[in-house]
């Protein structure tokens, strides 16, 4: 193929709208919904990722999920389940037997590579739920926000249907390199975060940093600004201490205060996966 033409390609699929893009990952989740059909326990875990997948593509912030991950006793279950509809010895039993146990442990590395799969389609780094977005415009109240690092808007969007006033914004740096701002949600200001800071710093009473990027001192810069402006405002940080986000120095000199209000946001900001993500007061 033409060069030029399959650049246009590869551009004209990379804008399609979210619904009409298939991914393989998908369509890995939908056969095993079908293969564990009998098996609860499994299959309620694979229905959070399609019913996810769904309200995403569908531009609306998804349902709160369970820690995506395979019941101890899985192999237990199935063997169970087998044995009180096939007699031992039955060929057909010992089929499935062989083929469910197999696909184990594809399964549990396809439910554990959700969050890749949010980040490589959506955009979405921390998974932003209808609820936890409840919660969080309710810690809110009155106040204006300013989002940094908005990425596609998530978080914003859910705020702004919400009926809060909002200043998302983001220095759209990735945009070249991953989803992240390619797909908005909702309208965002082109501004890094320290510019954001500086130019609505008297307009707002709560700033919300979710997933800085790891090892960038980005997150640090911008708590420096806030605490050197000495304004009465709530930042909210989203994120996970010395692991997957933000930089050292912004963890070793944060100040993570840990109260009902912190409670109360991450009351519905629970784990998916082996990030232990959490919602922060910080000052």
């Amino acid at each position: 193929m033409n060069p030029k033409k399959l650049k246009k390609l590869k551009k004209k699929i990379r804008h399609q709208p979210l619904n009409q893009r298939k991914t393989a990952y998908i369509a890995r989740m939908t056969d095993y919904y079908h293969q564990f059909n009998d098996f609860p326990a499994v299959k309620i875990l694979i229905s959070n990722i399609l019913l996810a997948d769904r309200m995403l593509a569908a531009g609306d912030l998804p349902q709160q999920v369970p820690l995506l991950q395979l019941p101890d006793d899985v192999q237990d279950q199935i063997f169970k389940k087998l044995g009180e509809k096939y007699p031992a010895g039955d060929a057909t039993g010992d089929k499935l037997w062989n083929e469910l146990t197999a696909a184990l442990p594809d399964l549990d590395h396809d439910l554990r590579s959700f969050r890749d799969y949010l980040e490589n389609h959506y955009g979405m780094w921390a998974y932003t739920s209808a609820p936890f977005v409840t919660d969080l415009a309710k810690f809110v109240g009155d106040r204006a926000v300013l989002e940094v690092m908005a990425g596609n808007g998530y978080i914003s969007k859910g705020l702004r249907d919400a009926h809060k006033t909002v200043y998302a914004t983001d220095s759209q740096a990735w945009t070249s390199e991953n989803e992240t701002g390619r797909h908005p949600l909702t309208a965002i200001e082109p501004l890094a975060a320290v510019a954001a800071w500086e130019k609505y710093q008297d307009e707002v009473g709560v700033v919300v940093m979710s997933w800085s990027p790891d090892g960038l001192p980005l997150d640090w810069d911008l708590l420096q600004a806030i605490r050197a402006a000495n304004k009465d405002v709530d930042f909210v940080v989203i994120g996970e201490p010395h692991g997957a986000t933000g930089s050292e120095d912004f963890w070793n000199h944060a100040e993570l205060l840990e109260n009902k209000d912190t409670r109360a946001l991450n009351h519905h900001f629970t784990p998916i996966d082996l990030v232990k993500d959490h919602v922060y007061l910080v000052k």
